[in-house]
């Protein structure tokens, strides 16, 4: 049965039917950590409750001092009531009305206290929940830049976005996902930049969404609002820089934040924003624009490099006379296109084998690869010399692909082409290309064109794409999240 479908229960003014619905629903007396804390204040019976670990122990110490202290100094009332709320010493004190609201709040950390003969509760924040203090994520570092990060308490990711943007237009819409878990997502945006109608759209998906629970958080955020089935291409664009998802913000996009996850989503997002990163504005832009180029050489050859050679390989007399050197010059018992997909393979076999290693561990695993398995492969011949040395360079393209999840997409395409070259050679290397280009210009995200602002062609947006320009040029926000203002910069300075 859903929770729309359970009958709201007021809170009753009997605190011993609080403490039996607790035990029934919540299992008071059998979960450890879920307590009562009882307590007689002017000849009336008051109880908070709260959950052991996600309470600031030394809030709740002063929050005690002071209702005992009533005793002391305070008469008799007939409205015990406002005298606890105004004896709780917190900046977030909140009423609440129905025994379901209270459970949720009570496990999300905060505690609440009940007055017996009293209708209403009182709900105090004095959450501290288990985590990281923000640091510079590593799937993101930069040379020269700030070292803190997103972490997995959404208070600290959305007042780490608070500290870069001090402005009174900034909102961050808050609810809860998930029929058990009650997970607390965030939508961020400016009120006057960014297009109501994605924010509308965002919020009616979010509330939308009817399951147990969200554990693997943001992704799973993902899945129910995009619904990509089996596009390899991801539609969304994480970070863990607070920086990054604070620029984005900026120019209109829309940022969801997830707690437990070190990562924000952010929305709309085109294929050109998951090759960018943040070490190009933290330079000139002469220097940027070079890594830019760069980053985008390296992407290329990661999709294309083993495609192509292993074209010229099947096909030797496209080469001209001054490249014939090109492919293998030792024969070979094994078709070059098995030993490209076993070397591709064994990359991902190591990435994957990182990731399970412990850190002492993963030089010897290092060593262990390139010494004894590279080297003696070579040497039995399973590989070829050529194999290695193109599929290392493809490899290190990957890892140039600033986005985790568009470099895995982009390896899937590039095996897609290396069995369809080995296939039908010239037309599968032609054929593949295309499909791969037409399906890039078809995909759509949040009614965002994917290839955007190459197709459909934007002259200034794709100016900004091929060159970094500098922030004092930047006068116009990008047209593709449709800003209610265009303008970042008064438009008489352009």
């Amino acid at each position: 049965m859903t929770r729309e479908n359970e009958q709201v229960w007021p809170i009753p003014e009997s605190l011993q039917e609080i403490e039996h619905y607790m035990k029934q629903r919540v299992g008071l007396g059998v979960s450890f950590d879920f307590g009562v804390r009882k307590f007689k204040i002017l000849k009336k019976e008051v109880h908070f409750y709260y959950v052991t670990g996600l309470c600031d122990t030394s809030f709740i110490i002063e929050l005690v001092e002071g209702l005992v202290a009533i005793n002391e100094h305070e008469k008799p009332s007939a409205d015990l009531f406002k005298v606890v709320e105004n004896r709780l010493v917190n900046q977030s004190v909140s009423p609440v009305k129905t025994l379901d609201k209270m459970v949720t709040l009570v496990l999300s950390g905060l505690i609440v206290v009940v007055v017996e003969g009293a209708d209403t509760a009182l709900a105090v924040d004095v959450r501290n929940y288990p985590g990281r203090t923000p640091q510079e994520p590593d799937t993101e570092k930069v040379v020269r830049g700030s070292r803190d990060g997103f972490v997995e308490n959404i208070v600290i990711n959305t007042a780490l976005t608070r500290r870069r943007i001090r402005d009174e237009r900034l909102r961050f819409e808050i609810l809860q996902v998930g029929e058990r878990s009650k997970t607390d997502v965030a939508i961020g945006y400016l009120e006057d930049v960014a297009d109501p109608d994605l924010v509308n759209i965002i919020r009616k998906e979010l509330k939308a969404i009817k399951v147990d629970g969200i554990p693997m958080a943001d992704k799973t955020i993902e899945e129910f609002i995009l619904k990509q089935g089996f596009n390899p291409y991801p539609l969304v664009r994480y970070t863990e820089r607070a920086d990054i998802a604070s620029a984005h913000i900026l120019e209109g996009h829309v940022i969801i934040y997830v707690d437990t996850s070190p990562s924000v989503i952010i929305t709309p997002t085109t294929y050109f924003h998951h090759v960018q990163h943040a070490e190009e504005f933290r330079e000139a832009p002469v220097m940027g624009t070079f890594v830019r180029w760069s980053r985008f050489l390296g992407i290329l050859t990661s999709i294309f490099l083993l495609p192509l050679w292993l074209l010229f390989v099947l096909e030797p007399s496209l080469l001209p006379d001054r490249l014939s050197f090109i492919g293998p010059n030792e024969q070979t018992n094994i078709p070059i296109v098995i030993q490209i997909l076993l070397a591709d393979f064994g990359l991902e076999f190591l990435k994957i084998a990182a990731i399970h290693t412990p850190t002492p561990l993963s030089t010897a695993m290092g060593l262990i690869a390139a010494v004894l398995i590279g080297q003696i492969a070579i040497e039995v011949g399973l590989f070829v010399h050529e194999v290695i040395l193109y599929v290392a360079i493809s490899g290190i393209g990957t890892f140039t692909t600033p986005s985790y999840e568009l470099s895995v997409a982009n390896k899937i395409g590039r095996i897609t082409l290396l069995i369809l070259v080995s296939l039908f050679h010239t037309p599968g290397f032609v054929i593949g290309g295309t499909l791969l280009f037409i399906h890039l210009v078809a995909t759509r995200t949040f009614n965002t064109p994917y290839f955007w602002p190459f197709l459909p062609f934007e002259p200034k947006g794709f100016l900004q794409i091929v060159f970094r320009r500098a922030i004092p040029g930047s006068i116009l926000r990008p047209s593709i999240v449709h800003p209610r203002n265009r303008y970042r910069q008064p438009p008489n300075e352009e």
